[in-house]
This record gives structure tokens, sequence and C-alpha cells, in this order.
């Protein structure tokens, strides 16, 4: 069970989320309609996830991540009614950890929540893969020497962690047991001067490390 802050401008939206995802196990402690109560509101009660939609009066869904900085301790799970890679690519860049466009299920949403809480970067289906080519695209690549120097199964594993999959479906493509990939996941980490999967994920965005 995980607890949550649901933050969306469209009450019955707001009211549904919230009662899908306590019907699911989890602990709403809250709901927000506007960007600067749920800034604060995260602040306080410091939940494990915040469901944000990213069109928020007052503070934006952006400014919000913004504003809670890497310090914060709560993931959060956007979820927005926009699929375009540059609002998906705004969001990860601001520190969001998921990124689940409004089509997805219930149970769907839920195991997204899940999986968001227990440290995975999860996308909507099809969409990681758009976004990591974009930014490939757009950023900046620094000098081969000046990157961090992984192994080959480093590699390997950073780029399925880069496409959203967990330890099991990582263990199970590379014929790993699932605490094998998690040591490799931490050595990554250690490597790269990183804290958590969703700055993984970025850093291989950034250096254009994906499921080719």
């Amino acid at each position: 069970m995980a607890t949550l802050v649901v933050v969306d401008d469209h009450p019955i939206w707001r009211e549904a989320i919230a009662r899908d995802l306590e019907g699911a196990g989890h602990r709403v402690l809250a709901a927000f309609g506007e960007g600067r109560a749920a800034l604060e509101g995260i602040r306080s009660l410091r939940p494990d996830v915040a469901i944000l939609d990213l069109q928020l009066p007052g503070l934006s869904g952006v400014a919000v991540l913004q504003g809670l900085g890497e310090d914060c301790p709560t993931a959060v799970l956007v979820l927005s009614a926009s699929g375009e890679s540059a609002d998906v690519l705004e969001a990860i860049k601001a520190g969001a950890r998921g990124y689940l466009v409004k089509s997805a299920s219930p149970a769907e949403l839920a195991e997204a929540v899940e999986r968001v809480a227990a440290g995975d970067a999860v996308f909507t289906p099809g969409l990681a893969g758009l976004v990591l080519g974009e930014y490939r695209r757009l950023a900046n690549t620094p000098e081969p020497d000046e990157r961090p120097r992984l192994s080959e199964r480093e590699t390997e594993v950073l780029r399925l962690v880069a496409k959203g999959l967990g330890y099991k479906e990582i263990a199970s493509r590379l014929t790993l047991s699932p605490r094998t990939v998690q040591n490799h996941v931490q050595h990554i980490l250690a490597k790269l001067q990183l804290h958590n999967r969703a700055q993984l994920v970025r850093y291989a965005i950034e250096q254009g490390i994906d499921g080719d």
C-alpha cells in the first residue's frame, strides 16, 4: 500500500482517481485542484507518490515538480491528457518518475503507482522510446572521454532501466537474478554519482542510451 496525493483540476476526474486507487488498496491522503496548494500539500504530507496533472491553475504541473526539487522524497507520476513528446520530456526533466496518459485503465494506473513507489520509471506503452529518441536529438552530448565508463553489462541494464522495466523483467531479459540486477543498478548509480532510478532514466536519455 502506498500513500498518495492526487492533483487534478477537474473535480469529477480527481475524485474518480482517488476512488480507484483506494479501491486498489492505496491510501489517498489528500486531493488538490490547483498547483500552489498541491506543492504545499505534497511538501507537508510527504506521500509516497503524487499523481499530478500538468494543466493546473496557479502553478503548472511542471512548476510543481520544479518546486519540489530532488530533495523531496515523494515520487511523482504525471497523469496527463497529453501524450506529446515535448510535454513528457519537460516533465521528466523537471523530476517526474513516471508519465501516463489519461487513457490508461484503473488497473494500469494502480500498477504504475506501485512501480513508481518501488523506484521504477514508468511510461505509457510506446511513449518511452519516442521520448528517448527525441531527447537524443535535442540534448547536448558530452565528449566520450567525459562520460563515466560503464561495462557492457551495466550499459545493457541501464538501457532496460531507461525503458521502464523493473528488476524482475530485466532479470528475465538478461538471464540474471533480480538481486544481481539490483546490484548492477547500485553500481551504476555509484559510478554516475546519481541517487535514484529516475535520475538514471534522465541520464540515459541525455546520453542517447535507448532500446535499439
